[in-house]
C-alpha cells in the first residue's frame, strides 16, 4: 500500500478489509457446514481447511467479479468516500445483526444492497448501472436453483452408480471424497466472495486517482482481501454452522459430497461469468436439493423458509442502512 495515501483513504480501505474479514467470519459456515455435519472433520480442523483454500483462490480465478462490483453496480464516476463508507457500513451492520441472530443471510447481497443504497442516496437512479445490477438480482434466484438442481442430479447419479455397494463402503469412500468437494467449494467461496471487496477497494482507489486514471485491481489489494477473508473463515461462524449443517436436513457423507460439489460447480461458473453470487444461497440450495432427493419430508421447510425470508429482506435492509450511513459519511468525511 502506498504510504502517501490520504488518511481518509487508508481508513476506508481498513473498513473494507474489516467487511472482508466479517464476510469470512459470517460465511465460514458455507464452507464447512456439510463436512462438519457429516462428522468427517471436527469444526476446529474444518475451519483451517476452509481458510487455506479461501486464501489460495486468487491463484485460480480472474478478477471478473471484482470488476462487476467495482464498476458494474454503481457508476464509478459517481463514487466518492461517503458512498463507499455508506455501502460498507450498511453491509457490515446487517451482517452483524444476522450473525448475532444466527441467520445465514448473504454477505454478498448485503454489500450489493449497500452499494445501491449509498448510490441512490447520492444521485438517485441515475447512479445505477442497471445491466450489472439486474444480472446480480437474477443470480439471487438462479444460484440457489442451480445448486438445488445440480445437487439433486448428483445424488441420483451417485446413488445409481453405487447401488450395488455396501452402505459402509459407500460411507467410507465419500468421507474421503468430501475432502475434495469441501476444498473445491472453499476455492469457489474465496474466488467469488473476496473479489467483491477487491472491487470496492479498487473503485475507491480509482475515485482518488490512485490507479492511473483507469479502473483496475492492484495485486496488493488482491492479497490483502484474500488474507482478510481467510482469517475471517479461520475464526469461524459457529452460530450459523448449526443452522446450515443440521437444521435444514441431516446429511450423510455422500450427500455432503454432492451438496459441496454442486455448490462448487455453481460458484466456479458464476465467478467465470463475473457474477457476484451469494455463497450462502448456493450452498443452502444444494443442501435442500440433497435432502429433497431423499424425500421431500427430509427437508425442514420451515427453516428453509425463514432463510429465504432473510434473503429477500437483505438487499433492501442493507440499502436502507447504507443510505443512512451515506448521509453520516457526508458529514464526517467532508
Amino acid at each position: 500500500m502506498d504510504a502517501g495515501y490520504p488518511l481518509v483513504l487508508i481508513f476506508l480501505i481498513a473498513v473494507a478489509l474489516a467487511f472482508d474479514f466479517l464476510n469470512g467470519l459470517h460465511d465460514a459456515a458455507n464452507s464447512i457446514a456439510t463436512i462438519v455435519s457429516t462428522r468427517v472433520l471436527k469444526p476446529q480442523y474444518a475451519v483451517f481447511w476452509a481458510a487455506f483454500f479461501n486464501f489460495i483462490a486468487f491463484l485460480f480465478f480472474g478478477l471478473h467479479v471484482a470488476k462487476t462490483v467495482g464498476s458494474g453496480i454503481v457508476s464509478p464516476a459517481l463514487v466518492d468516500d461517503a458512498v463507499i463508507f455508506g455501502a460498507l457500513m450498511g453491509a457490515i451492520s446487517w451482517n452483524i445483526i444476522t450473525w448475532l441472530a444466527g441467520i445465514p443471510s448473504s454477505s454478498s447481497h448485503a454489500l450489493i444492497g449497500g452499494i445501491v443504497g449509498a448510490g441512490l442516496a447520492k444521485a438517485g437512479t441515475s447512479a445505477i448501472v442497471w445491466g450489472g445490477l439486474n444480472k446480480t438480482i437474477a443470480a439471487i434466484v438462479l444460484s440457489p436453483m442451480t445448486g438445488f438442481i445440480l445437487a439433486l442430479l448428483l445424488v441420483l447419479i451417485v446413488t445409481w452408480i453405487f447401488v450395488r455397494r455396501m452402505p459402509a463402503a459407500v460411507d467410507s469412500f465419500f468421507r474421503i471424497m468430501q475432502f475434495v468437494s469441501a476444498s473445491l467449494y472453499s476455492l469457489g467461496h474465496g474466488g467469488n466472495d473476496a473479489q467483491k471487496t477487491m472491487g470496492i477497494i479498487a473503485v475507491l482507489l480509482y475515485s482518488h486517482g490512485a490507479t492511473g486514471g483507469a479502473f483496475h485491481v492492484p495485486f496488493w489489494v488482491v492479497i490483502s482481501c484474500q488474507i482478510a477473508m481467510g482469517l475471517g473463515t479461520l475464526f469461524g461462524g459457529w452460530r450459523i454452522v448449526h443452522t446450515m449443517g443440521s437444521k435444514i436436513t441431516r446429511l450423510t457423507p455422500m450427500q455432503g459430497f454432492c451438496a459441496e460439489t454442486a455448490g462448487a460447480m455453481t460458484l466456479f461458473g458464476a465467478t467465470w461469468l463475473g457474477i457476484p453470487v451469494s455463497t450462502t444461497h448456493t450452498i443452502t440450495g444444494a443442501i435442500v436439493g440433497v435432502g429433497a432427493a431423499r424425500r421431500v419430508s427430509a427437508v425442514r421447510w420451515n427453516i428453509a423458509r425463514s432463510i429465504v425470508v432473510a434473503w429477500v429482506i437483505t438487499m433492501p435492509m442493507a440499502a436502507l442502512m447504507a443510505a443512512v450511513f451515506y448521509w453520516i459519511g457526508t458529514l464526517i468525511l467532508a
